[in-house]
């Protein structure tokens, strides 16, 4: 079988969080399967559907958030989805005194 992605994945499980799904705000927890330059397998407790528009957060180490938004391009078990990475953005996460 011939590898058909754009794009090299890496097997990486960090904390996740879904924070919208359409118009609906959500912070529903979960963690990166792997990722890519163009998309993140990730699993949540939330269902979303195929298709769905999605923002979604990554923590990578050194506390740096990548936030990101995406569309839901496949749905592989009740909680293990991929989405795409159309727009994101790193933000460093302000540690309070």
């Amino acid at each position: 079988m011939t590898e058909q992605r754009k794009s090299q994945r890496f097997n990486l499980k960090f904390p996740f969080e879904l924070l919208r799904v359409g118009a609906t705000s959500i912070n529903t927890p979960g963690e990166t399967r792997n990722l890519s330059s163009n998309g993140v397998l990730f699993t949540t407790p939330r269902e979303v559907g195929l298709g769905e528009s999605v923002e979604y957060q990554i923590t990578l180490p050194q506390d740096v958030r990548l936030k990101c938004v995406g569309k839901v391009v496949r749905v592989d078990l009740p909680d293990t989805f991929a989405a795409t990475l159309e727009r994101y953005k790193f933000q460093r996460h302000a540690v309070r005194a």
